[in-house]
């Protein structure tokens, strides 16, 4: 029922005179279609006040009261808000076009259909609030918090939600392209069907999202955390995911076609079905990857993706070329690791990677009941030597484990590369240009005196060795083997006495030329 315009005009004049006087405690007023617009009324507490079809266009009410007000279809356009209390509040349908709203508290809000369009919203808590079928067009909602947010259809076209918190919002089917999400938390956020398209989504978090039949052509997802995420459907073409983590992804019948895919982690990521041509893949894993009925004619290996360094797939090569290992260098040490050989051998390796990046990653440590296993994993065959020339630095055979070494590379760097393929004589080059920048880190490590001294007296880093590095094609070649290695002295009791045995172990083999080629020519060709 609508109120009679003079007892309007009485509550309203009333209200401004008390507001003037200092009075500041108005709640449970009824102000229905009242028309207030430009009205002060900073700080006021207008708590559970019914507002609803009321004009408040321009008006101030920074930092106001209106927490469980009813605002629907109310004209707020222009006004400011910044700093409100709105929590519990109803503004469906309301015009809030360009308003102010900076910090203020919108908790469980409900904002069904409403106009926010260009709306200043950054800071704001809106948290559990009803934002379905909202217009949002180039809203500013950076660092907003979002989370458990129902925003199911509305349309959020060009807005710009920089480092907002979406956890597990509703984001179904809403219009975000163009939209600006860079550094923005999006776990496990509901985006089925959401429009994406040329977004910016860098360095945003969406582990574990929802993102099944999501359109993200040409989005921006540099850095973004896709862990988990489901993209099954999805339109990824022509979207940057460079140094993107998709580990465990499912990307069942995507479209990654001319992604950029550069340098992205996406071990154990599902891609049955899902189309790659002309994806971008340089420094990118093909291991632990699940590839069946995957389309892809060619893929693009170039460093930059400029389509310098093409290469073709047919049916036939997709499941070798998508199921290389990745390249390892593997330190065996013949005793199980104690806590205090981890505590030192963790230091010791922290301290290295200050010189050598490309062992920021931890190993991977296995222990037996007699051996150690410390694996690192690489990218690039053309690093195995290098990273074995450093790995075993903390051991006391690290001597003559890069005696070795030098001898394979001399071995290569003897050889004509004028007599061989093009492809193997670049690979030689590669491997020297890696291997001599390790010799130059080897030796500013060994310039640091306390660099190795949390190995120092701990029997774990004198014991004997095994050190075997494998290539992209799985081929194991041995860089060296302790003489004494594997040989156990084991007590037998017989009738009479204690019989002592050695299992005795393979004398390694002096390594030739064909030896070593043959492992080079496992290294991926492509």
């Amino acid at each position: 029922m609508g109120m009679i315009p003079g007892c309007a005009l009485m509550i309203i004049e009333e209200l401004q005179l008390k507001y003037a006087a200092g009075e500041r405690n108005f709640t449970d007023l009824n102000l229905f279609e009242a028309n207030l617009a430009g009205i002060n009324l900073t700080g006021a507490n207008l708590s559970g006040v019914n507002l609803s079809v009321a004009n408040l266009s321009g008006a101030n009410l920074t930092d106001s009261n209106l927490s469980k007000a009813k605002l629907n279809i109310t004209k707020l356009n222009g006004a400011h808000l910044s700093g409100t209390n709105l929590n519990g509040a109803d503004l469906n349908v309301a015009n809030l076009v360009l308003v102010n709203l900076q910090q203020a508290q919108l908790i469980g809000a409900k904002l069904i259909r409403a106009e926010l369009i260009r709306a200043e919203l950054s800071g704001a808590n809106l948290s559990l609030a009803d934002l379905s079928g909202a217009s949002l067009v180039e809203a500013t909602l950076r660092k907003t918090n979002l989370s458990g947010a129902n925003l199911k259809g509305a349309n959020l076209r060009f807005a710009s939600l920089t480092g907002a918190n979406l956890i597990e919002a509703n984001l179904q089917g809403v219009d975000l392209s163009g939209a600006d999400l860079t550094g923005a938390d999006l776990t496990g956020a509901e985006l089925r069907q959401t429009n994406l398209t040329g977004a910016n989504l860098n360095g945003a978090d969406l582990s574990g999202a929802n993102l099944r039949w999501a359109a993200l052509t040409g989005a921006k997802l540099k850095w973004a955390n896709l862990s988990d995420a489901k993209l099954s459907g999805a339109d990824l073409s022509r979207a940057n995911l460079s140094q993107a983590n998709l580990l465990n992804a499912s990307l069942v019948h995507a479209d990654l076609s001319s992604a950029y895919l550069i340098e992205v982690d996406w071990i154990g990521a599902d891609l049955t079905g899902a189309t790659l041509t002309g994806a971008k893949i340089f420094g990118t894993s093909r291991l632990g990857i699940k590839t069946e009925a995957l389309t892809c004619e060619w893929v693009d290996l170039s460093t930059n993706g400029d389509k310098s360094q093409v290469y073709s797939l047919n049916s036939g090569k997709i499941k070798s070329f998508f199921h290389e290992t990745l390249p390892q260098v593997k330190i065996i040490v013949d005793t199980p690791l104690d806590s205090p050989s981890h505590y030192a051998l963790a230091a010791t390796y922290y301290q290295i990677s200050k010189y050598l990046p490309e062992l920021n990653q931890p190993p991977s440590i296995e222990v037996n009941s007699c051996t150690t296993v410390i694996s690192f994993s690489m990218n690039s065959d053309e690093k195995l030597f290098a990273i074995a020339y450093i790995a075993i630095l903390p051991f006391f055979d690290a001597s003559k484990t890069q005696e070795n070494i030098i001898k394979i590379m001399k071995i290569l760097n003897s050889q004509d590369l004028n007599s061989l393929t093009p492809v193997v004589a670049k690979i030689i080059r590669q491997l020297s240009t890696v291997f001599n920048k390790s010799i130059k880190q080897v030796n500013q490590i060994n310039q640091d005196k306390a660099l190795l001294k949390f190995c120092n007296g701990i029997k774990f880093f004198k014991t004997p060795t095994k050190i075997t590095i494998i290539n992209s094609s799985s081929q194991k070649f041995n860089v060296y083997h302790h003489p004494k290695f594997g040989k156990r002295i084991i007590k037998k009791v017989s009738k009479n006495r204690d019989v002592e045995t050695i299992i005795q172990i393979p004398e390694t083999e002096p390594y030739s030329i064909n030896t070593i080629m043959d492992f080079i020519d496992g290294f991926h060709k492509s």
